[in-house]
């Protein structure tokens, strides 16, 4: 490991007092996540935040806002991470699109949930980033800016970036 913090995205949506959150596969076993992953070369932080919620969960995202900006290092294989998570909105379900690999499936479980099983979370940056959102932390999207040119970058989707 060089050391660089891995970036990684990650979506909060709530609804009805629950969250969306993901069942996956780790190599520590079978996780609880909100859709996330990570910024891939030639992307927009936004334009991966939409990329992952749709390949982790098959819903069009529509991020709001910023709830925080994370640094977290993994205590035993202290790979670093830069986690950035937004607020938003589910706008289509697509039901014939099929869910990520190693996504298990979805689950809309409340925060009390969350809290009883946090041996089962993906971090701590899963709880973090909700209480974040509860405590009504939020940061317009417009304090992310890019210089990459988007016309010509790789994309390995259709979404659109902002």
């Amino acid at each position: 490991m060089d050391g660089k913090p891995h970036v990684t995205v990650a979506a909060i949506i709530e609804r009805d007092n629950r969250f969306l959150m993901v069942e996956e596969q780790s190599a520590d076993g079978e996780v609880i996540n909100q859709p996330a992953g990570h910024l891939e070369n030639g992307e927009t932080v936004i334009a991966a935040v939409k990329r992952e919620m749709l390949e982790e969960t098959t819903w069009t995202f529509e991020p709001d806002a910023i709830v925080g900006i994370h640094l977290w290092r993994h205590p035993i294989t202290t790979a670093s991470f830069l986690r950035i998570s937004f607020s938003g909105r589910c706008l289509r379900h697509d039901p014939n699109r099929t869910l990520d690999t190693g996504i298990l499936r979805t689950l809309w479980l409340s925060k009390e949930e969350l809290a009883a099983q946090q041996s089962r979370l993906r971090s701590p940056l899963v709880l973090r980033c909700i209480d974040d959102y509860l405590d009504g932390e939020r940061y317009p999207l417009g304090l992310l800016k890019s210089l990459i040119d988007t016309k010509t970058a790789f994309s390995a989707t259709n979404i659109t970036s902002q």
